[in-house]
């Protein structure tokens, strides 16, 4: 195959950047954001911050259930969107409100009757470089507060990613701006009591989260609904709940492995945090730092990542699998080329970041070798990313399970913890090891793209 054919025009481009710039941008400011808050809650103490890490980990688990479960349900949206079917759109908008409520009720169940015992899974009596008990306690303050934000969050994720799935990436880009700008600046007024207002320390990070969450919700559900004459589907989403029985089943047999999927890959990250905190409460902190600064240097290649997945799915949609082909090949290689120039960057300026922290010495050492060590992982997880969302496009959502979860709880998470119980090894060799792991999932990546088995119509 000929050199030009991995590369677009100007106007290929200009097409995806249409799509992906929105949602770099907001995944920007996110991060950033999430980054500024973690210096904030840093200020208070290394205990304040591995507690709020802690709680993070285990609210992940609920984020990621909530968008694997509108993915599954979003392929069908994407899909209906390239065929112009409007009712289609409006049965997966419909079964997307029952499950991500469903979700969010099991969850605030679960986190209500289980929190000391799911935030005691990172703390361990052998460390003698924390107080263990303070940290379990800013945990437990952080997480009762964080429990109101559990709807707003899934309500909004609901509507977000229709309109993403719709063509419209620009409307979600300037709420989640609204949001993360109310989330900054309630941290900054809530932790330290700055103005008139208390300080309140991880209590008041958590209060920040919560507003910031439902400000977001409020306004994309009000827009939706003002600006209906713009989106097609709106009209009459509502007036009926029913979503016909033969497709509910259909939704639910394509999403349950993507909502399945993405509940074990976050509590299959939340092992490896496990794992990697038996070396330490530093060890918690300095992976809370590293992993910030490494998904603010992600965005580009997990933006283009989700971008793929748009732009393939509608073209699959439309019937034109020649040119679903050709444009994840060049989307591919684009997203390679930034992921190449961003792991440079962040190997030469992201270990830097670490000393604005005011934790331990040792936590801000070992975060600057684990961003020494993401930097080189960045085109894995480029690659990785860009070939679970082309897979999942064409709905084979039961092959991205395997790939994504199944790899991890089979081979990366019993690594984790053989390298530290059977071989006892130092965590600056356990990280690197384990993240490089991820060549693996990359040559069975490659090997699913290459054999087509994704280029397929669903609608």
């Amino acid at each position: 195959m000929k050199l030009r054919s991995y590369f677009g025009d100007r106007a290929f481009y200009k097409m995806a950047l249409t799509v992906a710039l929105p949602i770099m941008a907001q995944n920007f400011i996110t991060n950033f954001v999430n980054m500024l808050d973690n210096l904030m809650v840093g200020a208070l103490g290394t205990e304040q911050m591995s507690g709020v890490s802690i709680v993070n980990q285990i609210v992940f688990v609920f984020n990621l259930a909530i968008f694997g479960a509108m993915s599954g349900v979003g392929i069908f949206t994407a899909q209906y969107y390239g065929r112009n079917d409007h009712e289609g759109i409006r049965y997966t908008l419909r079964f997307k409100l029952y499950v991500a409520l469903g979700i969010a009720a099991i969850a605030l169940a679960v986190l209500l009757l289980f929190d000391k015992q799911l935030i005691g899974l990172f703390l361990h009596a052998s460390d003698a470089e924390g107080d263990l008990s303070l940290t379990l306690a800013q945990a437990e303050q952080y997480l009762r507060i964080m429990l109101w934000g559990l709807l707003p969050f899934a309500l909004t994720q609901v509507f977000s990613d229709t309109l993403r799935e719709t063509g419209d990436t620009f409307t979600p880009m300037m709420v989640g701006l609204a949001a993360v700008g109310v989330n900054c600046l309630f941290n900054y007024l809530l932790i330290f009591g700055k103005l008139f207002f208390p300080a309140m320390g991880v209590r008041g990070a958590a209060a920040a989260t919560v507003l910031s969450r439902w400000v977001e919700a409020v306004i994309i559900i009000f827009y939706i609904i003002y600006k209906r004459s713009r989106f097609p589907y709106v009209r009459g989403m509502l007036r009926s709940l029913r979503v016909p029985a033969a497709l509910a089943a259909e939704f639910a047999r394509k999403g349950a492995p993507l909502l399945v999927n993405e509940v074990l890959w976050s509590a299959g990250m939340s092992a490896l945090s496990i794992a990697f905190s038996l070396s330490g409460i530093a060890a918690v902190a300095a992976h809370s730092i590293s992993s910030t600064v490494f998904n603010l240097f992600c965005i580009a290649s997990l933006s283009m990542g989700a971008s793929i997945g748009i732009i393939a799915g509608k073209t699959l949609g439309a019937g034109k699998h020649a040119e679903a082909v050709d444009t994840v090949r060049k989307l591919i290689t684009f997203s390679m080329l930034l992921s190449v120039v961003l792991g440079a960057l962040l190997f030469i300026f992201g270990d830097k970041i670490p000393l604005l922290y005011k934790t331990s010495a040792e936590s801000r050492a070992l975060a600057a070798y684990f961003i020494r060590v993401d930097a080189f992982m960045l085109p894995l997880v480029a690659f990785a990313n860009a070939s679970y969302f082309t897979v999942r496009s064409g709905g084979k959502t039961l092959v991205t399970f395997f790939f994504d979860s199944g790899m991890l709880w089979l081979i990366s998470v019993p690594t984790a913890f053989l390298l530290h119980y059977a071989l006892q090894l130092d965590i600056h060799w356990m990280f690197p090891i384990v993240y490089g792991l991820d060549f693996i999932k990359d040559i069975v990546g490659y090997i699913l793209i290459k054999k087509r088995v994704w280029v397929k119509t669903i609608v």
